[in-house]
Formats: structure tokens, C-alpha cells, sequence
């Protein structure tokens, strides 16, 4: 494989830069950008991200290796990471896991029988109002999971359909009964 950017990444990688006054600002957007191109962080994507930033690989390296959102190393296509932290975890949220692990089959690394769909408990993802509650591919959020949402969205990503972002009220409009 090539590890080379298009000229639109190299656009887009240069838009971030011009954000920020130091080059080093724009790592994790180039990382973010190397992983949605191949699917994760090798040592020769990383050296690449180096390389367009003119920053030292143990520098981005020590970025990617610091947040559990960039893989270093091969990983399913589809990501579910579902909020076992306090308040979700209150509301079920390592028993869906659990679900979900189950449901698809996982291996002891939480990767799907298929190879398709990866499967992992998320440390909070700030939606404690809204739980149990997941990340689907480091993007969409899905609130107030059950066992049937999660085999509505398991379905969708093993035929790679998009899924569009859950619209939720803000705040429960219904009122309280005295």
C-alpha cells in the first residue's frame, strides 16, 4: 500500500494548519484524516501525518498512541462502543454490551464474527442525561439504547448503511404527574 495523500486531504490537512498558529495544533485533525483513509494508524500512516506537518514521528506518534479514538492497529470497519460508566451503567450499559458482544458473535477483542463490526465498552461519553447511551464509528451517538436499537443499528452496519444523526429533545417535555 501507498501512504500518500490526495491533493484534497492535503487541502483539507492545510486548512486546519491555518487554524491554529503552530503547525503541531493540526495533529489530530491529520491524524483523524490518515485513519479515515486507512482505516487505522500503521507506523507508515503515522510517519506520514510526520511528514505533511514537518513534525517529529514521536510527536504524533505519542498524540495517536494517547487516545483510544485512533487505532494502531487493524480494526473492524464499524465501531460500537457502548457507555459502561456510572450513570449508564446504572441503566444497563455493560449488560448491552454484553447484548451486543453476544449478538454478534465476538471474539474475545469484541471483533464481530463476520469481521465486520467491533464491539467495546466507551468510558463516558457525556450524554449521562440520555443513557445508556453509544458512539457508533467515533461519529454517531444512539441514546437510550435497548436491545432492539442495538439490533437496528447492528443491522445497518453489516450492510454499511450511513446512519443519519439521532435527533433527541433536549429536555423531556412530559409533564410531572403530582
Amino acid at each position: 500500500m501507498e501512504y500518500i495523500f490526495t491533493q484534497d486531504e492535503l487541502q483539507e490537512i492545510a486548512r486546519h494548519v491555518a487554524k491554529y498558529p503552530e503547525k503541531k495544533s493540526a495533529v489530530m485533525p491529520a491524524l483523524w484524516i490518515a485513519q479515515e483513509k486507512f482505516g487505522w494508524l500503521s507506523n507508515e500512516a503515522i510517519k506520514l501525518v510526520a511528514t505533511t506537518l514537518e513534525l517529529p514521528y514521536a510527536h504524533v506518534y505519542g498524540v495517536a498512541s494517547f487516545y483510544t479514538m485512533y487505532f494502531k492497529k487493524e480494526v473492524p470497519k464499524h465501531l460500537i462502543e457502548i457507555c459502561t460508566c456510572f450513570s449508564c451503567g446504572e441503566m444497563k450499559g455493560k449488560e448491552l454490551l454484553d447484548f451486543t458482544k453476544e449478538h454478534l458473535g465476538c471474539n474475545a477483542q469484541g471483533f464481530s464474527a463476520d469481521g465486520k463490526i467491533w464491539a467495546r465498552a466507551a468510558e463516558c461519553l457525556g450524554a449521562c442525561d440520555t443513557g445508556p447511551v453509544c458512539q457508533i464509528s467515533n461519529r454517531r451517538y444512539r441514546h437510550k439504547l435497548t436491545e432492539d436499537k442495538l439490533k437496528d443499528i447492528i443491522e445497518k452496519l453489516r450492510n454499511d448503511e450511513e446512519l443519519p444523526y439521532e435527533r433527541i429533545p433536549l429536555y423531556d417535555q412530559t409533564p410531572i404527574e403530582d
